[in-house]
């Protein structure tokens, strides 16, 4: 790939013309030592502009859209609707803005290690241009074929490859011009369609600003040239329309607004919206800007829309022009970085958050893991931290959303770990995966309720969970013998007999035993549906999955209780003979061996089975459930 040739001093005064005051946002990123923090350094002091940081924004106050800022942000824009009191999740990156004398820029810092790479997917998402710093004497490594693979897949479609510390090498163009042809190759399979590369020197200042002849073989433009002479698309403002609504609020009582920012395309009053997920459609009547009402908003600006109907929109909801709407499923095809500490197990269920709602989220099918190295695609049953992966997501309901290559801000997500609250994964959607719209509820006649006043009880799950040995079996039996007495409609679901039909498909991996508690807790929900008693006992020895097993049901339908049963008295104990296989090396991934049990904070009961016996258990159950109505949790004393 040739190096830039440097224009002409009249064509280099007309694009910076054409791009005047309109701002750049660039991410730096970069391997460890490569120079990124030198470089950023002498773009910051030789542009000779005071440096401000994101938090330094004036605040001013509009009666229609209230507290606004200038400020820009630098957060990964997948920031749903929450419930009250929780906080906010985003992904966020280091911004400093500067001057030069043609244009304003706002330069986000990507830390080069891997435990940034978060910060790095928030910056790529905000940035119109990638700067990839290079040492000229390591070449092409495996974060700069990590870090542009992450840019691309983020939307970036603009890169400059500065390739630094060209005076330790005394300004070689044989290295220059070989580390220029290895990125062409990545580059084009990205699809990053315009690099420009530049050899320079963080240190010395060398053709960052200006050039000092240390490599006369070069013709080209500086890195500020070349960022002075980046084109903004304005595919943004021409895409098709959307408003991710982040608040409704009628300041007066003839008006009720929609708030939000603009992600994509242009509104004006008069033109046909529709509002998604729902569906309903009316025109935009009145917009409202921080100064004011408007004649039209574009992408980037925050507004509010005074529609012309009275129709219901929430936050969370998105509005769209009628002529391009967003999809609306619960399942799509997408990429996804994986960030977190723990490996992403499929079925696991994690907090999804996208640019107007939130949603339930599970990988369904992991279809390949991309190797950054040769990008090459290998089969994969789960992702570590950094990697990037091909899957299909299914959701808990349907959200609005867009492919990523269509609308950016619209077409991204982030993963939340529903009981860290810490960010986990990122990703961008490909398409909507047609059998979420082939396959509609079907509206049944009988429901629950009904079904639970046939026999007369309220169903109900009790879900018993500890180690192997700690006497789940025993209590569910001796449980389900007195609410039979008792005239009660019940099935227990034990797992080793679980294990012989529906899951005898899977083995004991975190993978494995994530999708065998997802089953169980599936079929439990039919159950309940059908108005049982529902006696699950299962080791279960995430704390996520029993969460995810509780949210399934009804406010009130879902019991956890604890086992409570010492390590070194489910060994003495050992019913079955598996604690010493395992012992022995001969059962691997056993709980509370060499896999890990994750005991409940707060379970619905506590069951100390070294102090009661298995009757006095299944008694305390009992009691539970007369007690169910003062959700009282309680700890069962002989």
């Amino acid at each position: 790939m040739p190096a830039v040739p440097r224009e002409t001093e009249d064509s280099n005064a007309s694009l910076a013309s054409r791009n005047r005051k309109r701002e750049l946002r660039f991410v730096i990123c970069g391997s460890v030592d490569d120079g990124k923090s030198t470089l950023l350094g002498r773009l910051l002091h030789d542009s000779r502009t005071v440096v401000r940081d994101r938090s330094s924004a004036l605040v001013t106050q509009n009666p229609i859209l209230g507290p606004q800022g200038d400020a820009v942000d630098c957060a990964m824009p997948v920031d749903g609707p929450r419930a009250q009191g929780e906080q906010a999740v985003t992904i966020e990156a280091a911004c400093r803005v500067f001057e030069s004398d043609r244009r304003k820029f706002i330069a986000i810092d990507a830390g080069g290690h891997d435990q940034h790479t978060q910060d790095l997917v928030a910056g790529a998402s905000n940035a119109d241009l990638a700067l990839l710093l290079v040492d000229v004497r390591k070449g092409i490594l495996t974060e700069t074929r990590r870090h542009s693979h992450i840019v691309s897949l983020m939307g970036v479609r603009q890169a400059i490859l500065a390739v630094n510390k060209m005076d330790l090498v005394g300004y070689r163009q044989d290295l220059f011009s070989s580390i220029v042809d290895d990125y062409g190759a990545l580059a084009r399979e990205l699809g990053i369609e315009q690099v420009h590369a530049v050899p320079i020197s963080a240190l010395t200042g060398e053709n960052v600003f200006a050039g000092r002849n240390c490599a006369p073989w070069y013709d080209g433009p500086t890195l500020m040239e070349s960022l002075e002479a980046v084109e903004i698309e304005a595919d943004a403002e021409k895409g098709a329309f959307r408003l991710p609504v982040e608040r409704v609020h009628r300041p007066k009582p003839e008006l009720r607004g929609s708030s939000g920012t603009v992600a994509s395309g242009r509104v004006e009053p008069g033109m046909p919206v529709v509002v998604s997920p729902s569906g309903e459609t009316t025109a935009v009547e009145r917009i409202f800007g921080p100064s004011g009402e408007l004649e039209s908003a574009v992408a980037g600006q925050s507004i509010t829309l005074v529609l012309a109907d009275e129709i219901d929109v929430s936050r969370g909801d998105m509005i769209a022009g009628t002529d391009r709407p967003p999809e609306v499923a619960d399942q799509f095809a997408a990429h996804l970085i994986w960030m977190d500490a723990r490996p992403m197990l499929p079925e696991r269920s994690y907090l999804a958050r996208f640019a107007s709602a939130s949603a339930v989220a599970r990988v369904t099918d992991l279809t390949h893991r991309v190797d950054v190295d040769t990008l090459g695609r290998f089969a994969a049953k789960t992702l570590q931290r950094n990697e990037v992966g091909y899957c299909k997501m299914s959701l808990d309901r349907p959200v609005p959303f867009d492919s990523c290559s269509e609308v950016r801000r619209t077409g991204a997500f982030v993963l939340i770990d529903r009981l860290t609250n810490a960010t986990a994964g990122a990703g961008t959607i490909g398409f909507a995966l047609r059998r979420a719209s082939n396959v509609p509820w079907q509206e049944l006649k009988t429901d629950k309720a009904e079904r639970a006043r046939a026999i007369g009880q309220k169903p109900c799950v009790l879900w018993l969970t500890g180690l192997s040995g700690a006497g789940k079996s025993t209590i569910a039996d001796r449980l389900e013998q007195k609410l039979r007495a008792l005239g009660k409609h019940t099935y227990v679901l034990d797992g080793d007999n679980v294990r012989h039909g529906l899951n005898r498909d899977l083995g004991f991996t975190d993978r494995d035993r994530v999708e065998n508690i997802r089953r169980v807790s599936e079929v439990a929900k039919l159950m309940v549906d059908a108005g049982l008693i529902v006696i699950v006992s299962f080791i279960s020895p995430f704390r996520s999955e029993r969460e995810m097993a509780r949210k399934l049901m009804e406010k009130g339908e879902f019991f956890e209780i604890f086992v409570d049963t010492p390590l070194d008295v489910c060994e003495a104990r050992d019913p079955k003979g598996l604690y010493v296989k395992a012992r022995r090396g001969e059962i691997p991934n056993f709980t509370g061996i060499d896999s890990p049990y994750e005991a409940p904070d707060e379970p619905d009961l506590r069951i100390d089975t070294t102090r009661l016996s298995a009757e006095k258990a299944a008694e305390s159950v009992v009691r539970l459930l007369r007690r169910a109505e003062s959700s009282i949790r309680i700890t069962d004393d002989p």
